[in-house]
């Protein structure tokens, strides 16, 4: 837009140094007429003594001729003006409607943008009633938080890549004598343990301190809010989870579904981890659950890796003793072939020796024996190779004894 502004402007200064020519040119043919009429005048009066008729039709033909000559000169100096405007001209209008479509396209971008603050404020707007409608959920009905909890719970477990009914399952109830306890979800473990956690929300204590204005109210607010997370560690520690469930560490996990709940009881009351840690219970928010999560994830991972690479050794170890076997296999089927082939050699030297030997006696006896000749029997020569021990014996040929 700028680059198109700045080359309109300086279009028109062209523009305006062409008409300054223009009108410079034209003061001086207007001093130049002025003279020639001076002129013109002067020589009237000299003239008009030699006769006024002939002065007369000489001055009508001088004014005819200056005339015509500044007709000529006034129609040169416009075609050679416009020559030089109507260039400068077509390119200011390219300009003016370059300048046009930019500010249309402007526009339109304006418009879709004030469309789509629109939409973002609409949006806000309501993303701002659902989380106040959240809230007063959440603040006026204790199972929904519980059952916000316990999703936000199993979100945080989905997303290391642990599987529901795989690597962790929920709702799993037992009943005990002081009747049934039932964690929110147990994460398995490699190795045949399980980490028992429970989610826990106190929502109402802190929202009412964030929402004072007041510091004595606020201080007020945040005791109640941390004796309401003092209460919940104090039952998970009476639930004693690692006694009823034999793979589970001594210790049972309590997760905060909210970074802030956690760290403002702690901003109150510091001494609020040693004070869970000596109940047998650990704290944990999102982000340190996600570091426990995807540990537990790894492990599993690696543990797959292993028994995957304990089957490959094993798959590899039973094909080796079927190689083996085979290999058992082949060389007995070598050793029949090289017992074949000597009983063959052994046929073809009794053949040679008892029958082809008699045969051609009759030749030398003269006797018409046809055309056909007896042809000799090789003898096989290339014998199955046999490396070590184990190379079968050759038959040997009784009747060379």
């Amino acid at each position: 837009m700028e680059e198109v502004r700045a080359e309109r402007n300086a279009a028109k200064e062209a523009i305006a140094r062409l008409e300054a020519l223009a009108e410079e040119r034209e003061r001086s043919f207007e001093q130049q007429k002025r003279d020639l009429i001076e002129a013109k005048e002067h020589l009237s009066a000299q003239f008009s003594e030699i006769g006024s008729r002939v002065l007369g039709e000489a001055q009508k033909q001088f004014l005819q001729r200056a005339d015509e000559r500044f007709h000529q000169a006034g129609e040169k100096n416009e075609a050679r003006l416009k020559m030089l405007l109507d260039p400068v001209g077509e390119k200011l209008k390219a300009y003016e409607a370059q300048v046009e479509r930019v500010e249309k396209d402007r526009t339109e971008a304006y418009g879709d943008l004030k469309g789509l603050i629109g939409e973002m404020k609409q949006g806000q707007e309501r993303v701002q009633s659902e989380a106040a409608k959240l809230v007063n959920s959440l603040r006026n009905a204790p199972k929904a938080r519980g059952r916000w909890g316990e999703q936000q719970l199993k979100n945080v477990l989905e997303s290391c890549g642990l599987s529901e009914y795989v690597d962790f399952v929920t709702e799993i109830s037992v009943d005990t004598e002081e009747g049934r306890i039932r964690p929110d979800a147990i994460l398995r473990v490699p190795g045949g343990s399980s980490l028992v956690i429970d989610a826990k929300v106190s929502l109402n204590d802190y929202q009412d301190a964030f929402a004072s204005g007041d510091e004595e109210a606020r201080s007020v607010a945040m005791s109640r809010h941390t004796a309401s997370m003092k209460s919940h560690i104090d039952g998970l520690s009476r639930k004693a989870y690692w006694d009823q469930f034999q793979d589970a560490p001594d210790y049972v996990i309590m997760f905060v579904p909210g970074e802030h709940f956690l760290a403002a009881a702690l901003e109150h009351d510091p001494q609020l981890w040693d004070f869970a840690f000596e109940k047998r219970v650990l704290l944990a928010t999102p982000t340190n659950l996600v570091a426990i999560a995807r540990t537990v994830a790894s492990v599993w991972r690696q543990e797959n890796i292993a028994r995957e690479a304990k089957q490959i050794g094993a798959l590899g170890k039973e094909m080796y003793d079927r190689i083996a076997v085979a290999a058992q296999h082949l060389k007995s089927v070598g050793s029949g072939l090289n017992n074949a082939v000597n009983h063959y050699n052994k046929f073809v030297g009794s053949f040679e020796r008892n029958v082809v030997s008699t045969g051609r006696k009759f030749a030398e006896l003269n006797i018409e024996t046809g055309k056909r000749e007896l042809e000799t029997v090789p003898e096989i020569e290339a014998l199955p190779r046999y490396g070590g021990e184990g190379e079968p014996k050759l038959i040997e040929d009784e009747g060379a004894k």
